[in-house]
């Protein structure tokens, strides 16, 4: 009678070559995969449908296919206005080394305006659909700003979302006001896309973003995006409107500006990066 193998023998068996057979465990989806995000990660105009059919050796069908997937879980994204296609914020959250550098190279700055203008001040990223507080330096006063780091705010009612979002593409700005909604938090609150578009138009010939009592009745806040960086980034100045007067913003702006200039004049060093922590 045959002596009967184990299932654990079996499983062994199958998965180790013949003698003199090559071994090949790749996966041909994945490296299509890889073929497209090296393909985009090369690019800095975005590529067309097509070049990704060629890079891949897919049928546009097949092509458009896996950038559908791709763009669904926002590894990439695609210009309504040209067409092509381009690496997507969901690479956000694998830069950490590059946003912690971000951090440290900002910190000094938060502080200097934070004694400056005794207020608090705060370097915010876009995550998702949401801004995130990476880092903040608090207002010595006792009545202050109550955000703390790791906090997520919207996008619509914030003057860091507005300073983010005025650097984003329009189409990427409308899909994740559309898939968030505007939820209205005060009297203020800009509930309508086309009105925050307009808004947006104004951010960007100013350079600044104002938060006038939107996301909070009683605060307001400024944001200056952060150019430059690779990194959906700004930094804000943030107080109780009481304190924090119109007069007081028009003020602030031209520092928060040069700070933010400041931050973003000279790119992240390798050795920066590999001196970050992991």
């Amino acid at each position: 009678m045959p002596r009967r193998r184990n299932q654990g023998q079996d499983e062994n068996a199958e998965e180790t070559p013949a003698t003199g057979e090559e071994r090949d465990y790749t996966v041909r989806a994945v490296e299509r995969v890889c073929s497209i995000l090296n393909l985009l990660q090369n690019s800095i105009d975005g590529v067309s449908l097509i070049e990704v059919g060629q890079a891949t050796e897919l049928p546009k069908s097949s092509a458009f296919r896996y950038l559908w997937t791709l763009e669904a879980h926002r590894y990439v994204e695609r210009d309504e206005h040209t067409g092509l296609y381009r690496l997507g914020l969901g690479f956000v959250g694998m830069q950490s080394r590059h946003l912690e550098v971000l951090r440290e190279r900002a910190r000094p700055w938060l502080e200097e305006l934070r004694d400056e203008f005794e207020e608090t001040t705060n370097l915010g990223i876009l995550d998702g659909d949401h801004v995130i507080y990476v880092d903040i330096v608090e207002s010595r006063h006792k009545v202050r700003s109550a955000s703390s780091r790791g906090d997520r705010d919207p996008l619509h009612s914030t003057a860091l979302g507005k300073a983010i979002a005025s650097q984003l593409p329009d189409a990427r700005v409308r899909d994740l006001l559309q898939r968030t909604g505007m939820e209205r938090h005060s009297d203020n609150t800009i509930t309508s896309i086309d009105a925050y578009m307009d808004e947006l138009a104004k951010v960007r010939r100013l350079g600044y973003a104002l938060d006038n009592g939107e996301n909070a009745p009683d605060g307001r806040c400024i944001a200056a995006p952060l150019l430059g960086t690779h990194l959906p980034a700004a930094v804000s100045i943030s107080a109780p409107a009481a304190r924090f007067t119109l007069k007081d913003v028009e003020k602030a702006a031209k520092k928060l500006l040069d700070v933010a200039d400041q931050l973003t004049t000279n790119p992240v060093t390798d050795q920066q990066l590999d001196e970050a922590p992991a």
